[in-house]
């Protein structure tokens, strides 16, 4: 999937829209998918994205947070975290499934099937440039704003 055009997508958006891929064209696209809205690691995550959202913006990036959370759940946590950025909700699992983030993971010792924290930057011709998986919030939004600061 490196290096390839990423497949024509559109997810219900906060702010009463729709995203879809190839309207975006023309910007470079940061998607960063996590597991559940108001959680610590998900907050933390998102916090420094929006602290760093103006650096990506210069860089030439949107940034877009995913999760399966509905649009309701997605506005009170953009609201309350002050979010700049559009959270898209992926109730049907199709994004997530595209860009394999949904694993099996030990939660309070039971298996639950969710998303595993990960982000992938798409050009602005809509190539996949790079993705981490199983991401570990600390320095990782700066990593990412490294990466594409130097493309």
């Amino acid at each position: 999937m490196l290096g390839q055009p990423v497949e024509d997508f559109s997810l219900p958006s906060t702010g009463g829209t729709t995203f879809q891929l190839s309207s975006a064209r023309g910007q470079g696209l940061v998607l960063y998918f996590y597991p559940k809205d108001n959680t610590p690691g998900c907050t933390a995550e998102g916090a420094d994205f929006r602290d760093r959202y103006a650096a990506f913006r210069a860089a030439g990036y949107e940034v877009l947070g995913v999760s399966r959370d509905s649009i309701k759940s997605h506005e009170n946590f953009r609201a309350k975290m002050g979010f700049p950025f559009a959270l898209l909700s992926d109730r049907d699992e199709l994004l997530c499934n595209r860009f394999g983030v949904i694993k099996m993971k030990t939660m309070f010792g039971k298996q639950v099937r969710g998303i595993e924290r990960s982000t992938f930057v798409i050009d602005a011709h809509g190539v996949l440039l790079r993705e981490w998986r199983g991401v570990k919030v600390p320095g990782h939004v700066e990593e990412v704003l490294n990466f594409v600061q130097t493309r």
